[in-house]
């Protein structure tokens, strides 16, 4: 659990909740539906035709990585490439085999299958490295569906105050009907810059960081196999993966 983005959050809803009262504004001056209709799925809707579907669903479930982030032990995967090494040099590439089915990240399974086979390492390292080319591209695009939720989600808060400021221009006779067209304008902005800022665009970033710490890890993980497959001095591996932590 990332308490990072918890705290943050949390700190988020401080600010904002925690400003009101202090000015003296009630809490409740925020649940205004029609602005939340409008702004929440009007980007919604807009980011759904910025993107591809499976993009989009992609996005969605990654959003989960800035709470519970995916599962990584660099250190181990050093030790486990260290094993590795160990009985290449003593027993032959080829004994590497029956440890196929005890890896289930995609990514160093198909890493030490191309090495079982005996691929040269040059072709060993320009497989991986197109591999984690693709995969980094894939988790990019996805991340950025919240990017692009934190550029229309503003222009939509524009959008409800203008709507809003059209009520209150129609009802101008009617007094009683002023308010609730005023605050629809000014909460329909404070939602769009509010999401923008405090919620979509950090997590488009959080999101960033953790696909370039997986790439980092990937770049290590070739790194270690290639060394396999030039039959180098299983130390000398370990330390060269080492420095990657």
């Amino acid at each position: 659990m990332d308490f990072g983005s918890l705290t943050g959050l949390a700190l988020a809803a401080v600010a904002v909740f925690g400003g009101q009262a202090i000015e003296g504004g009630e809490i409740g001056f925020f649940l205004q539906p029609a602005a939340i209709v409008i702004v929440v799925l009007g980007t919604l809707a807009a980011v759904l035709l910025h993107n591809p579907f499976g993009v989009f669903l992609r996005g969605m479930r990654m959003a989960a990585w800035a709470f519970r982030p995916p599962a990584s032990d660099a250190r181990e995967s050093v030790r486990k490439l260290a094993g590795w090494a160990h009985i290449a040099r003593q027993e032959g590439v080829l004994a590497l085999e029956r440890q196929l089915e005890f890896v289930a990240d995609p990514y160093l399974r198909n890493g030490l299958q191309l090495l079982v086979d005996a691929t040269e390492p040059d072709k060993l390292r320009e497989a991986m490295e197109i591999h984690i080319n693709t995969l980094e591209g894939r988790e990019y695009q996805a991340a950025r569906i919240w990017e692009a939720a934190g550029g229309y989600a503003p222009t939509l808060g524009i959008i409800g105050a203008v709507m809003g400021l059209i009520q209150v221009m129609e009802n101008l006779s009617e007094p009683h009907m002023l308010g609730p067209g005023i605050a629809v304008a000014f909460v329909s902005t404070l939602y769009g810059v509010g999401l923008a800022n405090l919620v979509f665009l950090p997590l488009a970033n959080k999101l960033k960081i953790l696909i370039a710490r997986r790439g980092h890890e990937r770049e290590m993980l070739c790194e270690g196999l290639v060394g396999i497959a030039r039959g180098e001095n299983p130390r000398l591996i370990e330390q060269r993966m080492q420095n990657y932590l």
